[in-house]
């Protein structure tokens, strides 16, 4: 197992660092010290053919031009906030509008599009990184210090796992997550409409036209959103589904798992032969199917268009702070936040 570096590019007049983490098994993850981005994750079909199964640029300059948060880090917190302000205790704290009239994942200038502090780190049967941000009180709004520290550890299973910690000195919001575009195909050899996606979620959140939730929870049943016994992306790309139709024919929206704990997540696409099993001790997973992908740029060598990857962002429900009957992202200065999500790949015969 090992770690190598390169310089990739100049972000804020700092370097930006490409670390790649290769494991004995021939997998690699490769990501940047800007956003935490994960820019490359190589590894076999079912005949040991070696490929990249993230979207990402081949060049730094086109991450802060064109990048829709691929592989990045977002927050603090993940999502839309409506009205882009909460109030907390009584205080009101406005936020930057990135989407307008809403905020979006953190805001202008989110955790994406920073430079962290990387420590190399080394386990049993692991090589990994530990990245460290200080986000200062009023950074996009919102209120106190935030520490936050994020690790990507790679295992010889072929295991990516991912850990979120943060401390503050102030009662703010936190959600974290991971924004990465799966394409199991590799290479983006064919768009995500054949990938089949499996887990354990009896309801979803129910958009309003501008994609915030409006509180209710949705039963899956009898609809294209019900994943439990496993089902193709094209379905909800196809469906006449109002809710499918509402994003652009597609998903973007947030599964809440049946259970809390640990969930898991099953993605896998046939002719490839590769599965990647998630999971995670979050209470829902935002489903992306890349509807809104669409521009004049590529992405390794493909032009950028709709269904391209599959975003599985595992986190808190979005816009919690304005829903009494979600789970809470506030975070207290007397508690931790601790999130942990596990990627594995596999192949099938």
């Amino acid at each position: 197992m090992k770690i190598e570096n390169h310089q990739f590019g100049r972000y804020d007049e700092m370097d930006v660092i490409e670390y790649t983490l290769s494991n004995d098994s021939g997998m690699t993850v490769s990501c940047l010290n800007f956003g935490c981005v994960i820019t490359k994750i190589l590894v076999p079909d079912r005949n040991g053919i070696v490929e990249n199964v993230v979207l990402g640029f081949e060049t730094f300059a086109d991450y802060p031009k064109s990048s829709p948060y691929f592989g990045a880090v977002c927050g603090r917190v993940a999502g839309r906030i409506k009205g882009a302000s909460f109030e907390l205790d009584g205080k009101e704290y406005v936020l930057r509008q990135n989407e307008a009239p809403n905020h979006l994942h953190g805001g202008v200038k989110g955790f994406d599009s920073v430079i962290w502090n990387v420590e190399e780190v080394e386990g049993e049967n692991a090589v990994g990184l530990k990245f460290s941000y200080l986000s200062l009180d009023g950074e996009e709004g919102y209120p106190g210090n935030l520490e936050i520290t994020v690790t990507y550890l790679l295992t010889n299973d072929n295991e990516l796992k991912v850990a979120y910690e943060a401390k503050t000195d102030k009662k703010t919001l936190v959600n974290l997550t991971n924004h990465s575009y799966f394409n199991l195909s590799g290479n983006i050899k064919r768009d995500c409409s054949e990938h089949v996606l499996q887990l354990d979620s009896g309801r979803f959140l129910e958009l309003a036209p501008d994609l915030m939730p409006t509180g209710e929870m949705v039963e899956t049943a009898n609809t294209p959103f019900d994943f439990t016994k496993g089902r193709k992306l094209k379905d909800g790309m196809e469906s006449t589904y109002p809710q499918n139709v509402l994003v652009g024919k597609g998903y973007d929206h947030p599964l809440v798992f049946s259970k809390e704990g640990d969930n898991r997540i099953v993605l896998s696409e046939e002719e490839s032969g590769r599965v990647l099993e998630i999971t995670t001790d979050q209470p829902c997973v935002v489903l992306y199917t890349s509807n809104m992908l669409e521009g004049e740029f590529e992405i390794s060598g493909v032009k950028a268009r709709k269904y391209l990857g599959v975003c599985l962002e595992t986190q808190g429900l979005p816009d919690a702070i304005h829903h009494s009957n979600f789970p809470s992202v506030i975070l207290n200065p007397e508690d931790v936040y601790l999130a942990r999500t596990t990627y594995r790949f596999l192949t099938k015969n």
